[in-house]
């Protein structure tokens, strides 16, 4: 049975405004919101990669370098992602050290690891496990808002340390890689085109549409 699709019918919908139009070609104009039309995002997959290579290279210096700098009359304490962890775990907070430990580095490493897997089987037009890859895509993108936990957790304590006046709380360096990390992971997902993931080989051969008058009428 042939599976008809939505290119192969000639129909496209605009990427801003969601309106699907018949008849219409690739890069016209909108009717309503003037966006170019596209049938994919252009250059998904190589912006997707650009984005997705910088942000494995920032989560190295997320994880290593200090994302809190603690100053009392004690003296300095430098902490990292992991560090902090390691803290509440052995002071009791059982629960504060499994959210940030999820939120601040599990979290960030199955996005970089789900949207690589993403890309690449996108890429080579794969038609494994279309529908789990396309509700892996969904999960990405609910999750994705709980990645700048670590970021708050950090401003917080620094605005309520230094009105003790006891310490002070200053943010690390650490802290902007992490930052770096979170808006690139976000970037990549924003890139890539899930639409990619039912492009498989055969699908493609068989939607091409057949020419047709330039003529554009909208699909309610």
């Amino acid at each position: 049975m042939t599976i008809q699709t939505a290119a192969g019918l000639g129909l496209l919908s605009c990427h801003h405004c969601g309106t699907v139009w018949c008849d219409t070609g690739e890069g016209e104009p909108c009717g309503r919101c003037g966006t170019h039309l596209h049938r994919r995002k252009p250059q998904s997959i190589q912006r997707t990669w650009a984005y997705l290579i910088a942000a494995c290279i920032m989560y190295v210096p997320a994880n290593l370098l200090p994302v809190m700098i603690t100053k009392s009359l004690l003296g300095s304490q430098y902490d990292t992602i992991l560090s902090g962890v390691i803290y509440f775990w052995v002071s009791g907070a059982y629960g504060l050290a499994a959210i940030i430990f999820i939120a601040s580095f599990l979290v960030p490493l199955f996005k970089l690891t789900s949207l690589i897997l993403l890309a690449v089987l996108a890429q080579r037009h794969s038609d494994w496990r279309q529908p789990e890859r396309a509700k892996l895509y969904q999960a990405l993108e609910i999750i994705g808002r709980w990645s700048m936990l670590d970021v708050f957790v950090v401003s917080l304590l620094a605005g309520l340390v230094r009105i003790q006046g006891f310490a002070e709380i200053t943010a690390g360096v650490g802290i902007a890689a992490f930052g770096a990390v979170v808006v690139l992971t976000m970037l990549a997902s924003l890139s890539f085109d899930a639409r990619l993931t039912w492009d498989s080989k055969d699908v493609m051969e068989d939607e091409e549409p057949e020419p047709r008058m330039a003529s554009k009428e909208q699909v309610v």
